[in-house]
This record gives C-alpha cells, structure tokens and sequence, in this order.
C-alpha cells in the first residue's frame, strides 16, 4: 500500500467527495487487526506503543510497550491461546478492568480465535448469559490481585458453565511472584502471562486471519434493555478505525489518552486500532479510568507530562473536567472527542471556556463498529453530531406499520439507517461447527442497519440527533423528544446533569418528568426549576410535570445515560401516589424490559386486591401482585 492511496487530505467537510472518489477496495487496507499492528511494528519497532498507568495517583509510574514489544507479546499470548485448543471458531470471553495485559491479551483472542469482551460489573446472571451465549471455551479474568469481586464471578462462572480454561490477569507493573489461584474442578487455572512466557514470540503458529473472519462480539451497551451479543468482523474494525486515522488533524507522534473500558468498542477501535495506523502511542488510565476520583484532580498534569493530543469519552466526564482547575500547561491538547449519549450544550460550551479545546462530537453504535459520524474542530457544525464518516452512508426513513422503508429527503427526521463496510454482520445466536451463528434479528434490511435512533441527515451529510426511539416521551398521542426538556435544565447555570422522561398517566399514558444534579453548595428547588424549565420549552406538552434534585443520574459503566432506572423510578413514585390510602398495599417494584414498564405491586391478605386492580388497570403498563406476610 502506499501512503498517497492510504492517506487522502481529510481535514473538512468538503474532503468527502474526493475521498470517495477512489474505491475503499483500492486504498489498501490491512486484511485484519492483526495485519494491522504487524505493519505498526514493522515500520516503528522502536517507537513506545502503550504507556500504561498502574492506577491514576501513580501517574508517573507507566509500564511501556514498543510496537515491535506489543507484537511479541501479541504472538506469545495468541500462541498460548492456541495451545490450549483455540481455533478461528473459537471465543475467548475476556472480563477485567483495563490494564496492560488485557490490552495484549485482546489483540491476542482477536488473533487466535474471536474475542469477547465483557463488562464484570454486569450482574451475575447477564454475565453467565452473555458468556454461554458467545460459546466462550477460554476464560481472560481479573486475577484477586486486580479485581477481587471480577475473580470471585469469573471463577463461579467456570464452576457453572463449559469453560475449559480460567486465565488471570495481574495488575499492570505487579512485582514479585503472583499468589497461587485456587484450582477448578475440570478446569485449567493460571495466569496468563506465565502460561504465555514460553511460547514464541516471533511468529504465529496458526493461519492469520481473514478480512471476512469474526474478531469480536461485543455486547451491545443496555441501556434500554439486556444487552445483545453483536459480532464484528476484522474488515469491519480496520475499516472504522483507518476512517478515524485518516483525520488529517494529527502528526504520527500524537499521544491519545485512553480511559474508556475494553469492553466497549471505543476503546478498542478509537484508543487501540486507529493509532495503529500512524504509528501513535496510546496513554492509558488505570482500571477505574474515568471512574478515579484521582484522575481528575491530576488530569491536566497527565495531559502536560505525556503531551497529550487527543482524547475522547462521554458528555459527563467533560461535565467534570469543565470544574476541574486547569493546573498544568494543556497546549498540546488539539482535540476532545465526545460521544455514547447526546452533548447537552452547557457542557461544550462550559468546558470549551474552560479550556480552550474544542470538543468534536462524534456519533456511532455497536451494531456500526463504533463510529459512523464525527465533526471537525475547524468547521463547527452546531446541532450536529457530525458528518458521516467516508464510505458509509447514513439516511433517515419512515418505517411503516407493515415494515416497510421509505427514504426521507434531506433536513427531514425519522428513524436513521446505516450502510458501509462498518455495518455488522449480525448478533450471536447461537453455535454450530464453524463457530458462532448470526442473525440481524430485524436490525439488518437489505444491507442497511435500523439505528433505532431518530434523526435527520442534511444535504452535506452531517447527522442531527431527535433522540432514541425507544426514549421518546408520547403524551396522549404527541411524540416528545427529552432533550428539549434536558437542554432547558441544563442551561440553569446550577444544574450539572438532567435527563428526562416519561411516567405512566392514568389519562395521557405518560407525561415527561425531569431528574437533576447541582453543582456543590446550590440550593435551587425542583418546583424553581420546573419554573425555569417552563419559561424556555415552547412547547407546553413537553413542560415536565415535576422536577426531582437527586444526588447522582443513573449510568451505565462507561457513562451513558440509564434511561430505564429513571422510567422505572418515575413509575413507582406514580403508582405509589394513585395507590395511598389503599388498604393492604406495602411497597411498589417497577422495572423496565425493552422500553415497557412492569409493576409489581406488594399487597398483603386480606388484602382489598379489587380496589388494587382497578387502580393499575388505569396505567399502560404490565402489572402482578404479589402477595407478602
């Protein structure tokens, strides 16, 4: 491949035509991610790959990788995977906060066989379906010096499930001899890099993968039910991340800073594959990563110290930096990349003035690789998460009640669709003798991904959000969007997060209603806000009904927006009201399954469960009764 043919000018939105003027086919492309980081090591063997923190408060204290380093690695890792049977078929399920050797140990499933990263912090029961579902026969974990709790569940999920082999993982820089692992019945037990340390570090026994081949499943975020278990390809991923390497913003020796879990594909692609391309190092938080208090407080100094050029995470971590005092000389910060959840316009606009950096809006899911839209720090383009990314496209339908797809024309909003080599080829379904089994499961039409999120594309390609689908509010009829009532909210300079949605009404079906953080020492009311909101919602059915100050909003773990404990806590508070006074009613548990609210509503006998039911039957939700001592 040549660098004229692999590296176009990509600095605006007028770039996209002549990019795309030449075939994707043509640009040269490594075959799979294990091509790509063999080019990396061949052409920067010297140059430091991975700089790794142990924990955030010993910053300066980095384990470091060449390139040519992370490929030996990489090799010794993959072949002792293969030694124990792993096969292009095959899963690894890897769960452990980051650390350095779960980032070989990644490249390195990737190589031998499918990777299958998997948050630890999932309960116990999402963890053993999303583990018996991938078909995993190798286990990576947290070994008890990392992650206690993530290897107590690794080690009761080999003790349930056909796992063949449990292979723990040490703290990034861990000294002196590990502490022996308690054996399992049936199942190899050790760690990894001891395992690892004699296999041969210059070459792969097995084929190389294909372009076609399976890399990753990777498990959809959740946040609006259980999560899936959407596979990747090594064509998808090379393909994503040389569409966000091809950024002409950066030189080869730009550091990115990582703090983002290895369990979610912005890590994988944005801070592990895309340097690849360029020969740029990466600098690694330590396993809590955006989630270390310590972090913050010392954020800036990193940034000074390791001469950062570029990072990205989601809307709260900025939310936090934009309070964190700049203490440091940050000037080689170019580029704050933002994405997972909608950027509520108080927090660019708070953090950019305190700053300085631009923050660069970016739009992706799963099912798409990771990224299929980004903005441009020189061309602003507010109210948008970016233009589409090049050979993918992205339009907006109407999907009709028979299923059908009509095309919308440009500026007009439904639901967005997706195609191009970073759509995924479907979700793990289940297993037969060549490996994991695929189904688009309605998301996949003749090539194009139903996102599931509302939105518009306009003529030049740059994407405007409406909110999930599964988010909107529906008021007797009338679609409310939350971000109309999200971004009122946040634009009262003491509220720091907001995020709304619907609770169950007898006779509208469900009204919006609003939950809030304030910054330290405010003292604004929920009932003032609500006010305030009121005064700059135009439109009246979208008012919420009620505001509610809380001390944090629900998250996912890498800090989306959980929108479903808000839905479910809004529906208990309703229910509770409409049933005081009733005799026999004790508590109320409500949850939400893909977008329905179910209640469960504790009565005791003798209780009055007639008056009960004719109370729920007023509410369009699922309901049981239970009764309680």
């Amino acid at each position: 491949m040549t660098d004229d043919l692999l590296w176009p000018a990509y600095t605006g939105p007028d770039d996209l035509a002549d990019i795309e003027a030449v075939p994707l086919e043509a640009r040269g492309l490594p075959g799979s991610t294990y091509a790509l980081l063999a080019r990396a090591a061949t052409r920067w063997p010297g140059r430091t790959a991975l700089t790794v923190l142990p924990e955030a408060a010993r910053w300066r204290e980095p384990l470091r990788r060449t390139f040519a380093e992370l490929l030996a690695d990489v090799h010794r890792y993959a072949n002792a995977l293969r030694a124990l049977g792993v096969r292009r078929g095959d899963t690894v399920a890897l769960t452990a906060p980051n650390c350095a050797e779960l980032i070989t140990a990644t490249l390195a499933a990737q190589l031998a066989g499918i990777a299958a990263p998997l948050n630890g912090n999932l309960s116990r029961d999402h963890l053993a379906g999303l583990a018996r579902r991938s078909g995993a026969r190798v286990l990576v974990t947290a070994g008890p010096e990392l992650a206690p709790d993530t290897w107590d569940a690794a080690r009761a999920l080999a003790a349930d499930g056909p796992l063949e082999a449990v292979l723990a993982l040490r703290p990034t820089g861990a000294r002196g001899a590990p502490a022996p692992l308690p054996g399992i019945d049936g199942v190899r037990v050790g760690y990894l890099e001891e395992l690892a340390a004699a296999e041969d570090a210059a070459a792969f026994g097995g084929d190389p993968p294909a372009p076609s081949d399976l890399a990753a499943l990777f498990h959809t975020g959740g946040t609006t039910g259980a999560p899936k278990l959407a596979a990747h390809t090594h064509a998808n991923q090379v393909a994503d991340a040389w569409m966000l390497a091809a950024d002409s913003w950066f030189d080869d020796d730009a550091a990115v800073f990582a703090a983002l879990p290895l369990f979610h594909v912005n890590a994988l692609v944005v801070t592990v594959l895309a340097p690849l391309f360029r020969g740029q190092g990466a600098v690694w938080a330590g396993p809590l990563g955006y989630r270390d208090p310590a972090l913050y407080g010392a954020y800036w100094k990193i940034v000074e110290h390791y001469r950062i050029a570029a990072m990205s995470a989601v809307p709260t971590v900025y939310a936090v930096l934009a309070q964190c005092p700049v203490d440091a000389d940050i000037g080689s910060l170019r580029l704050a990349a933002v994405g997972a959840s909608p950027l509520p316009g108080a927090v660019r606009d708070g953090f950019q003035a305190h700053t300085g950096v631009p923050l660069v809006e970016g739009y992706g899911l799963t099912e798409a690789t990771c990224a299929s839209a980004r903005g441009f720090p020189g061309a602003p383009r507010p109210g948008t998460v970016g233009q589409r990314l090049p050979y993918q496209r992205i339009k907006a339908v109407r999907i009709g009640a028979d299923g059908a797809w009509r095309d919308l024309p440009a500026g007009e909003t439904g639901v967005l669709a997706i195609s191009g080599p970073a759509v995924f080829p479907g979700y793990v379904t289940g297993h037969d003798g060549h490996g994991p089994v695929l189904d688009g499961l309605g998301a996949l039409v003749d090539g194009w991904l139903d996102t599931g999120d509302l939105g518009s594309v306009d003529a030049d390609g740059f994407v405007h959000l409406a909110g999930r689908a599964k988010d909107l509010i529906i008021r007797g009829g009338h679609n409310i969007d939350p971000a109309v009532i999200e971004d009122a909210l946040l634009a009262h300079p003491q509220v720091t997060g907001a995020g709304a949605d619907g609770r169950p009404d007898a006779r509208a079906g469900e009204v919006p209603v609003a939950y809030v953080t304030l910054a330290p020492g405010a003292g604004v009311t929920g009932p003032e806000l609500r006010a305030w909101a009121s005064e700059r919602i135009t439109e009246p059915a979208a008012v919420p009904k009620a505001v509610t100050v809380v001390d944090a909003l629900p998250l996912t773990d890498v800090g989306k927006p959980y929108k479903p404990a808000l839905r479910a806590d809004a529906a208990r508070d309703e229910l509770l009201g409409a049933l005081d006074g009733t005799p026999g009613v004790h508590d109320v548990e409500t949850a939400v399954h893909d977008g329905s609210v179910t209640a469960v509503v504790k009565v005791s006998a003798p209780a009055d469960q007639t008056a009960v039911e004719a109370v729920l039957g007023r509410y369009a939700l699922g309901w049981r009764l239970e009764v309680t001592p």
